[in-house]
């Protein structure tokens, strides 16, 4: 039987100048091997968040935690919390694994410079682990295409580094996974954060502090890094 694997990407931040709001850009992928049954655990995590009344829903978790989108605007943080910490347990308990870039825009000048520097640090990742990839006959990427330039990026780094590479346009509200992409690329901003400019004031109300994001949040999920 071919032992095929799926990898969900998700990105964090944008092409345009840098703005001190949004320092960094990042982009994560979730692994998962097909052979593994994930069912139940999708199954629970949707009957749960229908149960906190978003049935049908994809978590995206940046307005989440901003309250910036109508369906969010009016939930209190222990509400927002409870929707958050259903996909945060989901992926803690989801046998995966995760490859994160982080890419400064401090000192990326124009678009060119950061798509050099976003390719570079994604084929340098991605090639580390390079004994992982090659156990599979298939890899399937899994990207909503959001923003053409990742798409591009991501469609000519697995052409050239892997054989038998299929590319999938995606919804997130139809594959949880790429709502898990979301929440790693959320929770490793967050980190970037912290340990430069610093977080929000939406951030910092959310996590309760610098600490109790790292000791509660960040530690489970750096347990899923390939």
């Amino acid at each position: 039987m071919a032992k095929n694997l799926s990898v969900f990407i998700d990105e964090s931040g944008d092409f345009g100048e840098f703005d001190p709001h949004s320092p960094f850009y990042i982009v994560s992928m979730v692994l998962h091997d097909q052979s593994e049954d994930i069912s139940d655990y999708l199954s629970n995590f949707c009957h749960h968040i229908s149960e906190l009344g978003f049935s049908n829903h994809a978590i995206h978790t940046a307005p989440l935690i901003r309250k910036d989108v109508s369906e969010y605007e009016n939930l209190s943080r222990e509400e927002r919390r409870k929707l958050f910490n259903s996909l945060f347990h989901l992926a803690r308990r989801l046998p995966i694994r995760f490859l994160s870039v982080t890419v400064s825009k401090i000192t990326s000048t124009d678009e060119i410079e950061l798509t050099y520097r976003i390719t570079k640090e994604l084929k340098k990742t991605l090639t580390a682990k390079n004994n992982y990839f090659s156990d599979f006959d298939k890899i399937i990427v899994y990207y909503d295409n959001g923003q053409v330039q990742l798409t591009k990026i991501i469609t000519a780094i697995f052409s050239v580094l892997f054989e038998n590479v299929e590319m999938r346009k995606v919804r997130p509200v139809d594959y949880t996974l790429f709502q898990v992409a979301d929440l790693i690329c959320t929770v490793e901003l967050a980190e970037a954060k912290s340990r430069s400019c610093g977080l929000s004031k939406s951030e910092n109300d959310f996590y309760m502090g610098v600490q109790s994001f790292r000791k509660n949040i960040y530690k489970h999920i750096q347990k899923k890094l390939l």
